[in-house]
């Protein structure tokens, strides 16, 4: 089965700011472009750090309050970032360093948990050398989900029954509602069903999986030599 990776729904045309740049400087970026945050790059095309909106609201917060701790819900690092950020005069002294980054080959899933792990929008995308490729946002990997009922009922039939089970597309029934799959039918032997409902979970699109399969033989206490023999290979076990 074809995942889409990170790759596929970057974008690659990527606004970026230098280091030195001041604070009126990433502003004035920011707002020409309708962006919350870039990527901040040195001459090689490297990510050094990312500089966001939040970023800039560190600095703003102090101005006529020299008492940080009344701010203890920005995510800047506690007390002592956001006393730096807001005396800093240039991307340098502003950004935050290192970048939460990914690769693109990563998977959409790889990409999401990152994002919710560390509380991010984006994600700058680089290379093995560590220099920008594109940049990700929850957007892009929200989008994957927007794909119809249709396009996910047709692949699940095609790569997990036909290609995956050898199953013929009408053995089992598949519907899609609202990208939740209900697979519904008999199959041949019991250790196929988890692996029918871990791959169809896998495909891009898919919320939920609904099971409501049964079976004709029970092989869940043979050996996998002996699982083998009756039709279920190791490397498919492995995938389980």
């Amino acid at each position: 089965m074809h995942h889409r990776s990170v790759s596929d729904v970057m974008n690659r045309d990527v606004v970026t700011a230098e280091s030195g740049m001041t604070f009126k400087d990433i502003a004035r970026l920011l707002a020409q472009h309708r962006v919350s945050g870039v990527p901040v790059v040195d001459g090689d095309g490297k990510v050094l750090g990312v500089v966001s909106e939040t970023d800039l609201m560190a600095r703003q917060a102090v101005q006529d309050d020299e008492r940080p701790r009344r701010f203890p819900r920005l995510p800047f690092g506690g007390t002592h970032a956001v006393q730096t950020k807001s005396h800093a005069s240039t991307v340098a002294d502003l950004m935050t360093e290192p970048a939460i980054t990914v690769g693109p080959r990563q998977s959409l899933a790889e990409a999401a948990r990152v994002m919710a792990r560390h509380h991010c929008n984006r994600l700058p995308v680089i290379d093995a050398e560590g220099r920008l490729m594109g940049i990700v946002t929850r957007g892009d990997l929200l989008g994957v989900f927007l794909r119809s009922d249709d396009d996910i009922r047709k692949e699940v039939v095609d790569e997990v029954l036909v290609r995956t089970l050898w199953l013929e597309p009408r053995t089992i029934d598949v519907s899609v509602h609202g990208g939740t799959v209900t697979l519904s039918g008999t199959l041949q032997r019991r250790s196929e069903i988890p692996l029918a409902l871990r791959l169809t979970s896998r495909i891009d699109g898919v919320v939920d999986v609904i099971d409501h399969l049964g079976y004709q033989e029970d092989d869940s206490r043979l050996r996998p030599s002996e699982q083998a023999l009756h039709g279920i290979t190791e490397e498919w076990l492995r995938r389980i």
